[in-house]
């Protein structure tokens, strides 16, 4: 290991967003949001700083790919610090003086992010973290831990865009949390090319570069909207357009529900439809670990007080499960107040055009709107990705983004001709006063 003979003055100095990035003591900080922030740079400075303060401390690093990590940090690093630091090319990793280290880490699918399960670190940094699944963040936070008395804290940077985009606007732009979430553990600090003056005065052909992009790349890369962004599969959606208030939602209404259920995740809908074809969702229950009885309780509550004329659901329910004989169906329909079950058209790609059609924008008053108080569904819309192969399809990943959509998606197929082309409802129908005997467990 190299000593360094004498005092090396660092060059640098950080603007006023990167002084926030670096005086957050929030457990999981995210800095971006927009090219040209200063993002990297804030990133590995951040990182050395840390390692120079606390002796022996263990960070990690972490990339998609070690090409990019080398091109971004490693490279830099070495430039800017030259022998207060060591690096170790066979081990891929940087050693202090005091013996801090950080590793670099990548992480290009789900079999990479298992590779760290188990291991401990005291900070843990994700450069482009929107290129990341939930599933692979939650593997990474897992390892945020030890037993020294020092800071444990992760740092993220982020533009929006990617297979990640869902989880990091829910965390840190939404602050949407789940019961095991502590909001007071996540802090977001945005920056934007302006802010950044050091790179203003070194490139300004770089922010007119930004500022003469089309519409929606520009919306997300100069200004950092997190509603807009390359790979969006519903450009479409603009929520002050789509979402309104409960209260706002007109009556009379027909009401019905759509169902896309799986042990993950249930996602259901109640909808509203006007004399004018017109599509409201009026309320949602996104909720993971049911099983389809606790699954059916959950949407019968969904539905209790409104007139629902029938629940389309995915047309795998009514598949005959080999461990008991009977369809989950059977086991959904027999829970009191479940309304009437019917398979859903699940044709992708025509549903996916209709559902756009619903959403189109170029009108003031578009056919559907969703209630304010459908979070889960507000938040996938515009978080779903195209698929890489198939333009016309939405992409299954990250899927815990895909079930409301996918719920959305059987209701408006249960609407495509208007009511008075569809065949009546049965009018004689009633809940049962207790549960069916025939359907029980």
């Amino acid at each position: 290991m190299r000593i360094p003979s004498k005092t090396r003055r660092i060059r640098g100095k950080p603007n006023e967003r990167q002084k926030l990035f670096f005086a957050s003591r929030a457990r999981y900080t995210a800095y971006g949001g927009a090219r040209g922030g200063g993002k990297s740079w804030a990133l590995r400075r951040k990182l050395v700083g840390l390692c120079l303060r606390y002796a022996g401390i263990h960070c990690l690093l972490v990339r998609r790919s070690l090409g990019e990590l080398k091109a971004n940090h490693v490279r830099p690093i070495l430039e800017e610090y030259g022998d207060a630091v060591c690096w170790h090319e066979g081990e891929k990793l940087f050693r202090f003086p005091n013996g801090s280290v950080i590793a670099l880490g990548f992480c290009a699918c789900d079999r990479d992010a298992l590779r760290y399960q188990g291991q401990e670190y005291d900070i843990i940094a994700i450069d482009e973290a929107t290129q990341l699944s939930e599933y692979q963040f939650s593997i990474f936070k897992a390892c945020l831990r030890g037993v020294g008395d020092v800071p444990r804290r992760m740092y993220l940077t982020c533009n929006p865009g990617g297979i990640g985009h869902g989880w990091v606007k829910r965390l840190f732009v939404d602050r949407e949390y789940r019961s095991d979430e502590n909001a007071e553990d996540y802090c977001f600090i945005p920056a934007l090319v302006y802010d950044n003056p050091v790179l203003l005065k070194a490139d300004p052909a770089y922010v007119k570069q930004l500022e003469s992009l089309p519409k929606k790349l520009k919306d997300a890369w100069l200004y950092g909207r997190w509603d807009v962004f390359e790979g969006q599969f519903f450009p479409e959606f603009r929520q002050e357009l789509h979402v309104v208030a409960k209260e706002a939602i007109p009556s009379p209404l027909r009401y019905f529900a759509a169902m896309d259920y799986g042990f993950d995740m249930l996602a259901a809908l109640l909808l509203g439809i006007d004399r004018g074809g017109n599509l409201f969702v009026i309320n949602e229950v996104c909720i993971p670990g049911l099983t389809l009885r606790e699954a059916a309780e959950r949407v019968a509550a969904l539905c209790r007080g409104y007139e629902v004329e029938y629940i389309v659901s995915s047309p795998d329910l009514w598949n005959r499960r080999q461990d008991t004989g009977r369809s989950g169906f059977e086991v959904m329909q027999g829970v009191y107040g479940m309304p009437p079950m019917q398979a859903a058209d699940n044709r992708r790609v025509p549903g996916w055009r209709i559902l756009r059609e619903y959403l189109n924008s170029s009108q003031e008053s578009p056919a559907l709107r969703i209630s304010s108080d459908c979070k889960t569904l507000i938040r996938s819309l515009p978080a779903l990705l195209c698929d890489a192969l198939r333009i016309e399809d939405a992409s299954d990943s990250p899927h815990e983004i895909t079930h409301a959509p996918e719920a959305l998606r059987y209701a408006v197929m249960s609407r495509n001709r208007p009511w008075e082309e569809r065949d009546a409802p049965d009018r004689n129908f009633r809940f049962p006063k207790k549960p069916s005997r025939l359907f029980s467990d």
